[in-house]
């Protein structure tokens, strides 16, 4: 474990408090982390940072009120020059999920150990040192929005107004500009790493920090991504989805068995082709399709999935995905995961329609939630008797998306619009062949239509990985993985 001294404020982070108002928590740590013979000193800083907000009452400015204390971990690398050492802003996504995931999953300098599909570590778990941490390239912050983790609206807010896309935004923004502010690092190359709807949050954020702060970023890394929902909404009508998941069922069905024993790179282009011509033209025929030609689509879709001919058929060739996850282990008795397709569990109900749970975000839960848990009081020294709320399904039920009122979710536009401003502006994509969650297929649909110049185009990169939505939990695939991104803000730094 990371050698440690006595916990300190850190008056350099922290607002000059309001009397009788809440006031930041910050604590930080010393800490040694051991990577081969190297010794990377940091210094970690946990706690609640108020968020205030201007407020005008008839045109009279009344002060800046106290709103939400948002919980935040940075790692800052001690002796580093903080005007060229660059800092990477992380959070996960739901909405309604705090950072748990990439922070003790992948970038951190401490790591869960959880096992894998197949191979899942019991209780009590493990905690370990991360060789791979990105902090060996950048410092790195944490942020859990207003209702996740220790963060909260203040006494007498409502924390529902925080559930939204635009003021999710604002106040992730606002910790963002506060803390580049009080640390000085305003000539640092900064990043974004969103994974989940934390890519929809960061692609909103890249510009809106340029639009509301003029905080122009070095690079966003999107995880998971989701920028368009229209690719992942069944929604009566939509039948985009259907043919934009098909790569990834066949992927889930060629990890099970059930493709024969074909390469699964051979499984995954024959997949992208049938849904990228014959599959959306035979679902956009309807009842007009051809009884031979409904036929030969049953028949593919089979070869593709491994499902029955009959279910196929009576399913009107629309594999919606919470059915896939009943249906394609179903003479098992076993349902597959839809974070990850690998994992196998059970639902109470072996003939059911649709699944009920997912086994693999249930099998990574406990060992994170323990992990962090004593982690954020052991190690970091930070007390509070608040639950840390790991994923808020309340705040995910009430999201709201007015913005978007009659017409899908997306922020591919803002993405866009960021990097035709910043030119410099690079974008890293993570996938896993696994996601059942948001797709890789899906995501590659949404970059290929972005709005934009041939001229930054070669800004994207896309990488995958032979896991699922958080592919950190293959190992192969994590070590890869921290390597790709630390190769991405390396390049992208300018320096």
């Amino acid at each position: 474990m990371a050698e440690q001294a006595p916990a300190k404020n850190t008056p350099d982070t922290e607002a000059v408090p309001a009397p009788g108002g809440p006031v930041d928590d910050l604590v930080s740590t010393q800490h040694v982390l051991t990577i081969g013979r190297r010794k990377l000193r940091y210094t970690a800083t946990a706690g609640r940072v108020v968020l205030r907000q201007e407020v005008l009452t008839e045109g009279k400015f009344d002060g800046h009120l106290p709103r939400a204390e948002v919980f935040l971990t940075a790692y800052t690398l001690d002796g580093a020059d903080a005007g060229r050492r660059p800092v990477t802003f992380a959070f996960n996504g739901g909405p309604g999920s705090s950072s748990i995931w990439l922070h003790l999953g992948l970038l951190g300098p401490r790591r869960v150990v959880s096992g894998d599909a197949g191979e899942l570590a019991p209780p009590p778990y493990g905690l370990v040192d991360n060789a791979e941490t990105l902090l060996q390239h950048s410092d790195l912050v944490f942020i859990d929005p207003v209702a996740t983790g220790y963060s909260r609206a203040v006494e007498g807010e409502k924390p529902g107004e925080y559930h939204g896309f635009t003021r999710d935004l604002e106040s992730v923004g606002e910790v963002i500009r506060l803390w580049t502010s009080r640390n000085g690092r305003w000539m640092s190359p900064k990043f974004l790493a969103g994974e989940s709807y934390g890519t929809t949050r960061a692609a909103g954020l890249a510009a809106h920090l340029q639009d509301r702060h003029g905080m122009y970023l070095n690079g966003v890394m999107l995880i998971s991504a989701v920028l368009e929902f229209g690719t992942l909404d069944f929604t009566p009508g939509n039948d985009v989805p259907f043919a934009l998941f098909l790569p990834s069922y066949a992927a889930v069905a060629h990890y099970h068995g059930l493709l024969g024993d074909r390469e699964l790179t051979d499984v995954l282009a024959d997949a992208e082709r049938y849904a990228a011509g014959r599959y959306p033209y035979a679902l956009a025929q309807g009842n007009r399709l051809p009884a031979d030609e409904r036929t030969e689509a049953i028949t593919r879709l089979a070869g593709l999935t491994g499902l029955s001919p009959d279910y196929l058929d009576r399913v009107n060739l629309r594999i919606e995905h919470t059915r896939f996850f009943a249906e394609l282990l179903r003479s098992r008795r076993q349902v597959v995961g839809r974070l990850d397709g690998r994992f196998t569990g059970w639902d109470a109900d072996a003939a059911g329609e649709q699944s009920v749970d997912d086994p693999s975000f249930r099998a990574i839960t406990g060992p994170y939630t323990a992990a962090l848990n004593h982690y954020v009081r052991a190690e970091l020294e930070y007390l509070n008797d608040l639950p840390y709320e790991v994923l808020n399904s309340q705040a995910a039920k009430d999201w709201s998306f007015k913005e978007f009122e009659n017409n899908h979710v997306t922020v591919a536009d803002k993405l866009a619009e960021a990097m035709r401003a910043n030119p410099y502006l690079k974008v890293h994509v993570a996938s896993g062949h696994y996601d059942c969650a948001t797709p890789y297929y899906a995501t590659e649909h949404t970059l290929a239509r972005l709005q934009l110049p041939d001229d930054l185009r070669p800004n994207i990169e896309v990488r995958y990985y032979p896991a699922g939505h958080m592919m950190y939990v293959h190992e192969p695939s994590r070590v890869q993985q921290s390597e790709d991104l630390a190769a991405f803000v390396q390049a992208a730094s300018n320096r």
